[in-house]
């Protein structure tokens, strides 16, 4: 069984990916699904007393898990039955790649805002950096 790891970050083209990833299924008869999300550390500027950091990292770990749980709803009525959820906070493109090879996943699939390439040079993509990082095929969905 194909184990698939799919970036989320609850945009429309990270939704494309779960509907992607179900019809991918479908085709290989079954697969094995994680949806990650990775939440950028958080940027204080100045001090904070420590409730109140505590109070941000609170929120943020709430909205994460909403929106996993929102991508493993969706998941599910896309069709996929083996479906797991994990959290992951850092760098996006690092995490995705790192979590890929530590779960032995066996392919990526991400959704891509589909600049154009001058567009993805200038500002960056978390997917390029994915594909440069990763060490097992990515599958870029727009």
């Amino acid at each position: 069984m194909m184990k698939l790891l799919v970036a989320v970050d609850g945009s429309e083209p990270a939704r494309h990916a779960i509907d992607a990833t179900a019809r991918l299924a479908r085709e290989l008869g079954s697969a094995e699904v994680l949806l990650l999300n990775v939440r950028d550390n958080p940027i204080y500027y100045g001090e904070l007393p420590a409730f109140d950091a505590e109070s941000v990292e609170r929120a943020m770990a709430a909205a994460q898990q909403d929106l996993l749980a929102a991508a493993v709803a969706q998941a599910h009525e896309a069709g996929l039955q083996q479906v797991s959820a994990l959290a992951a906070e850092g760098l996006a493109a690092q995490q995705i790649a790192r979590t890929a090879t530590e779960k032995k996943v066996d392919q990526i699939v991400m959704g891509t805002h589909g600049r154009n390439p001058l567009g993805g040079l200038l500002l960056g993509s978390v997917a390029q950096r994915v594909v440069h990082l990763a060490t097992l095929p990515v599958l870029l969905v727009k």
